[in-house]
């Protein structure tokens, strides 16, 4: 893990701040994390759908993920108690209620991820005492700010494929969990920097090392006032 010195918190929110600016800034967040399932709607028509109005010629399967992103946003923010993995289970529940095996349950057997271009992740199987100790042995890492305990929890989640389906959304939002608790700001990677993002991402699954993609989101996807 990196140390808390290479990554030191870019911004400092109280807890109220922090959710103020995570709800002022709802229709980018959806926006964004929605193209990890495709979702080619513009920012305009991002807001009619999270608003409830009607969008013509968006089909009802990416109005849908826009709809659970949007509650999965309200809970983590509103959300008083902190971040463990029955909150996990009940983002990817919110966020994947539609395209989950079993949404809000780790996956019991093989995942694939394809990278594109030929090659493929196997992730290994999900083991949620494994997942547990992981877990609060980040959240507890005194060496680590709020902003590289996120990094590493949401990196990690995506890696090990520990839902059926969602997971990086699920990640996202777990993230970014820690992130307004700890006053950190917020994870949103702009949608100018994906060809870059998802480029590291595929070569963090293959490789395990996670540093140099932690350092990139840190430069180009951690925001705040």
């Amino acid at each position: 893990m990196a140390s808390l010195a290479n990554l030191p918190d870019k911004y400092e929110f109280n807890l109220a701040e922090n959710r103020r600016y995570a709800q002022d800034t709802l229709i980018q967040l959806v926006h964004t994390i929605s193209r990890f399932e495709g979702v080619k709607t513009t920012l305009t028509q991002t807001k009619m759908i999270i608003d409830g109005m009607s969008v013509q010629g968006v089909p009802v399967a990416d109005i849908l993920t826009i709809v659970n992103l949007k509650r999965g946003w309200q809970y983590i923010t509103n959300l008083s108690h902190p971040l463990d993995l029955q909150v996990e289970k009940e983002i990817n529940r919110i966020v994947a209620a539609e395209d989950s095996l079993d949404p809000g349950s780790f996956r019991s057997g093989a995942g694939n991820v394809d990278l594109g271009l030929g090659k493929s992740f196997e992730p290994p199987l999900v083991n949620e005492k494994q997942e547990q100790v992981f877990l609060n042995k980040t959240l507890q890492d005194t060496s680590l700010s709020t902003t590289d305990r996120a990094l590493t929890i949401m990196y990690h989640n995506m890696r090990n494929q520990i839902f059926w389906d969602g997971n990086k959304r699920s990640a996202v939002l777990a993230a970014n969990k820690i992130m307004i608790d700890g006053g950190a700001g917020l994870i949103n990677v702009p949608l100018t920097k994906w060809g870059k993002w998802t480029t590291l991402i595929s070569n963090y699954y293959l490789t395990g090392k996670i540093n140099k993609l932690k350092k990139w989101t840190y430069n180009h996807g951690v925001q705040g006032f």
